[in-house]
């Protein structure tokens, strides 16, 4: 069945026909990865937007979030979304295999980011900031 989210057909050949992300497998940082291992990373990305984070796409815009004077007030379907998405390890997507990435080359990374923007921009969000925030420690942060 065909995604509302976005077009496969239209991914796959920018990424493998026009882009040829597999000729980056060449690399040592990437030697760990083939056209499979990017496949089921886009699929599972696809997946995990279209259940996890497009249902509250709509309740999202209409319950936006709100202070109470003390905390944050959130659909609990974001938390449910959020916490999918981090134990499915796309956090660290194009990180490093050393931090517990995935190491993955930073065109795949974002096209499967491009699903989740797709499904539900407001949800996606959250995890797009931690990763911008954990890139910049991961880049100019010393340790301990």
């Amino acid at each position: 069945m065909a995604s509302l989210l976005l077009s496969r057909r239209d991914l796959d050949f920018l990424l493998h026909e026009w882009l040829d992300v597999e000729s980056l497998t060449v690399r040592p940082r990437f030697a760990d990865h083939s056209r499979d291992t990017f496949d089921a990373v886009l699929d599972l990305s696809e997946t995990i937007a279209a259940r996890h984070f497009a249902p509250h796409n709509k309740k999202n815009d209409v319950q936006e979030p709100h202070f109470d004077g003390e905390r944050v007030h959130i659909i609990p379907e974001v938390h449910e979304a959020l916490k999918v998405f981090a134990d499915a390890g796309l956090i660290g997507g194009g990180m490093d295999h050393e931090v517990g990435g995935m190491q993955l080359p930073s065109v795949v990374a974002n096209a499967c980011f491009a699903w989740f923007q797709a499904a539900n921009v407001g949800t996606a969000a959250y995890p797009f900031l931690t990763i911008g925030n954990a890139n910049l420690l991961l880049a100019h942060g010393t340790p301990g």
